[in-house]
């Protein structure tokens, strides 16, 4: 099974992909993807021996204090999520302390999008309403007006956005200052970033933070599975990249960039055996 997020996100759209691709892959076993509530939902039921594979951001697997001796291990690095702060274009919001007492959708329960949230909150003191809701649903309550603002850390382009774009007038808050101080005090997680503005439609570029994301799986995963994921993942990422953009960055020189969380001995060997020229 492999663990993906909620429906309106990257996550599940990846997975499901990766899901798939391993299906035809190995053909004496059904492999499925599930609907959670994205990253700690994903750390929870890998730990728990309940998903065989797994998508987190690596600020959320920090958080778990993740060590050699630990129960995870990681395939490789996928791709970057992106921190996206939207209103609809007519709001007074024009930067993060604008926030301030207002009603702001901080990402589902277990989700990387409510952790990073924590983690800006902790940092910055911002004190908002906060609403704990799926990307689809908090593109929904802003399209109605239900809530002033929606945090969403995710991939480019992420499907609920987009909708959103495609449908209202729709601004990304710039954040960049508070990506300076977030990379000051967590350097090895967040990251300055842009937003291009090609992403969504008449939503000009915009500067925020991102954070890598990372396909895990248990320690105890077969050796040759784990070969077999890798191999299945990083040749397959073009089909992938056909209909989600995100994996054009899935490759063999990034793959092996998992920070703390050591490589699965089966993943090891595989990007041993296709080491870029």
């Amino acid at each position: 099974m492999v663990a993906t997020g909620p429906p309106g996100a990257v996550y599940r759209e990846i997975g499901a992909e990766i899901a798939e691709l391993l299906d035809a892959r190995l053909p004496d076993t059904r492999v499925r993807s599930v609907e959670t509530g994205a990253s700690h939902d994903n750390l929870r039921l890998i730990e728990a021996g309940e998903a065989d594979l797994g998508l987190a951001n690596l600020d959320s697997i920090l958080a778990e204090e993740v060590a050699e001796s630990g129960p995870l291990r990681a395939i490789g690095r996928l791709y970057d999520s992106f921190v996206h702060l939207v209103v609809l274009d007519g709001s007074p919001v024009r930067g993060l302390d604008d926030l301030e007492g207002r009603r702001v959708s901080v990402g589902a329960s277990g989700s990387g999008t409510g952790f990073t949230v924590d983690q800006i909150v902790e940092e910055t003191g911002l004190e908002m309403e906060e609403v704990r809701l799926d990307q689809a649903s908090s593109a929904e309550a802003l399209s109605r007006g239900e809530i002033d603002a929606m945090f969403s850390l995710t991939g480019l382009p992420t499907p609920a956005i987009a909708e959103l774009a495609r449908e209202h007038a729709t601004r990304l808050i710039d954040l960049s200052d508070t990506a300076a101080v977030m990379a000051e005090s967590h350097p090895v997680t967040y990251f300055p970033a842009t937003i291009p503005g090609t992403t969504y439609e008449g939503v000009p570029a915009c500067p925020t933070m991102s954070v890598p994301n990372l396909l895990l799986c248990p320690a105890d995963l077969p050796d040759d599975l784990a070969h077999v994921v890798a191999d299945t993942v990083y040749t397959g990422a073009r089909r992938i990249a056909a209909t989600r953009p995100e994996a054009a960055q899935i490759n063999v020189r990034t793959g092996i960039s998992t920070g703390v969380v050591p490589l699965h001995p089966g993943a090891a060997r595989w990007y041993r055996d296709n080491k870029p020229s």
